[in-house]
């Protein structure tokens, strides 16, 4: 399953991408492996529509053209569901087993997300009820998405 972060919100360089890029390089030689590929990132920048509605249409448009129409979906939102790193890796798994070609994980905008691209997400993830800037949250998605495939392949890089 090819795996890719459609974010908005561009990253400058410094400390986090550095430390986003090690883990996405470490995702790249670790995961294909059992079956997770990585496919890469689409960042682009937030709306500057006057209205906060408006902002986020116009953000769930373009990352709605970033991927694949027949990708699983995992939306970010402080909302949403809160499974231990076992679990995640768990989902990313049976969609794999299940012949899923593409998975998707999203990050919005500082307004959240539009309420019908919530809705047709197939799994709303919450990295806990604080909100982290979009860096912070690439980062943390990135690490537990290399955590998940080293759960998947038995590699002692988590401790239960």
């Amino acid at each position: 399953m090819r795996l890719s972060i459609a974010a908005i919100g561009r990253m400058k360089r410094g400390p986090e991408q550095d430390l986003f890029e090690r883990y996405v390089d470490r995702l790249k030689k670790a995961g294909p492996q059992v079956g997770l590929e990585w496919r890469g990132l689409s960042d682009y920048p937030e709306a500057r529509d006057g209205e906060a509605d408006l902002r986020k249409r116009d953000e769930a448009a373009r990352l709605k053209g970033a991927i694949d129409p027949s990708a699983a979906t995992i939306l970010l939102d402080e909302r949403g569901k809160t499974p231990t790193s076992p679990e995640f890796a768990a989902l990313l798994g049976t969609w794999r087993d299940a012949g899923t070609r593409d998975c998707a994980l999203l990050i919005g905008g500082p307004d959240g997300f539009d309420p019908e691209m919530r809705k047709s997400a197939d799994y709303v993830l919450s990295l806990g009820r604080l909100t982290f800037p979009h860096q912070i949250a690439r980062l943390l998605l990135a690490e537990q998405l290399y955590r998940a495939v080293t759960i998947l392949s038995g590699h002692p890089y988590h401790r239960e």
